[in-house]
């Protein structure tokens, strides 16, 4: 096996681990997680994501890696007045609607009726509030925010994958050595599962479940689909819908929400250069779980150090992670001219985070902005 896809795919779980799980404590702290059900959430997303990608590569014999739901994770930090019990019941039915989506093809059919730009302009309205809150963190904290900006505009320059993870590092580093951030002391206790009984809150499953599920849908897993299809590989939808979804089920009753076909890690593990023969290039998505597994146990000290950190710091990570995410988003939302007023309208509810009626901003930014559209549509031509 060529030590190039060792190499992939740990830049690959790198990537995905460390540019977004600072996303995923906010989640977490949104939630009022306790510290055991934050790690219990990382436990069962990196090892759901392990089985997952796995078992889909081995199965189809096509290097298919998965990810968790980064619009997701923004989603339910974007969340308030709910506990980890109302957020499972949502992070269950949103796994079961990816599972259906899967199963039921008329589902599937209606998933992809609404249209990209309202689509796009509900997740751009989800990741905008997050985006906005780097220019205070580095008014914040000046010395330790601002070259951690720095750094990720110059990394982004020659690889924009790599970009946050670098940051996250500079920032860890600079933190501790600087003596904004004292060293915990760290030790190596395995991490168990906590199980958390779902609460099937009607308000939250609209507002949280059901969003859940369209940005799963919109922005993770149908990227990852074509970006499986650009590099000559014949997606699996059908299985990668019912695995992904059914896993996210399963994990959702450990307090972790759903997990999707990846795009951007995807890519890494797709080229010539992981293994000079494509139909044996399937084997890097079992190193991949392998690091995944790996992350998985180190969880306890990781988030120990990670704890330790300024919330400013945190913070500005958030929005330079989500920097490249709201970037598509918007660029979806206002492509399509047809429906570049209902984006708009879309956005700005889904941004204001009001929730009515017990239901997040999200469910209504959605409504409001399919309302327009099909008003619109009614204009005469």
């Amino acid at each position: 096996m060529p030590i190039s896809v060792f190499s992939a795919a740990l830049v690959a779980a790198l990537v995905g681990y460390g540019s977004t799980i600072a996303l995923v404590l906010a989640a977490a702290a949104a939630l009022g997680a306790t510290p055991a059900q934050t790690a219990s959430w990382v436990l069962a997303i990196c090892i759901g994501k392990a089985v997952g990608s796995a078992w889909l590569s081995w199965s189809n014999r096509i290097p298919v890696v998965l990810a968790w739901s980064t619009p997701g994770a923004a989603l339910i930090a974007a969340t308030e007045g709910i506990g980890m019990a109302q957020a499972a019941g949502a992070f269950v039915l949103a796994g079961l609607l990816v599972l259906a989506t899967g199963l039921i093809q008329p589902l599937g059919r209606l998933a992809q009726r609404i249209p990209d730009g309202i689509a796009g302009g509900m997740l751009a309205g989800v990741l905008l509030p997050f985006c906005m809150k780097l220019p205070a963190a580095a008014q914040a904290v000046p010395v330790l925010v601002l070259p951690v900006i720095a750094v990720f505009a110059l990394v982004r320059l020659r690889n924009p994958a790599l970009a946050v993870l670098v940051a996250l590092i500079l920032g860890i580093g600079a933190a501790f050595i600087s003596g904004i951030a004292s060293l915990p002391a760290l030790s190596l206790p395995l991490p168990s599962l906590t199980f958390i009984a779902p609460a099937f809150d009607p308000g939250t499953l609209i507002g949280l479940g059901l969003p859940l599920y369209l940005v799963t849908m919109a922005s993770q897993n149908l990227p990852g689909f074509a970006t499986l299809r650009a590099a000559g590989y014949e997606p699996p939808v059908r299985a990668g819908l019912v695995t992904t979804g059914g896993i996210s089920a399963v994990i959702g009753l450990f307090g972790a929400h759903t997990i999707s076909m990846a795009a951007i890690t995807a890519a890494i593990c797709l080229g010539d250069d992981v293994h000079p023969d494509r139909n044996r290039r399937w084997i890097v998505g079992l190193v991949y779980a392998g690091f995944w597994v790996l992350l998985g146990l180190l969880t306890q000290p990781i988030l120990s150090l990670l704890s330790a950190l300024p919330t400013e710091l945190i913070t500005a990570i958030v929005a330079l992670a989500l920097l490249g995410p709201l970037m598509g988003a918007a660029t979806h939302a206002f492509t399509p001219p047809e429906t570049r007023f209902a984006a708009a309208i879309t956005l700005a509810v889904t941004a204001s985070g009001a929730a009515v009626l017990g239901i997040g901003a999200a469910f209504w930014g959605l409504m409001a902005g399919l309302a327009f559209h099909a008003l619109e549509r009614l204009k005469p031509r």
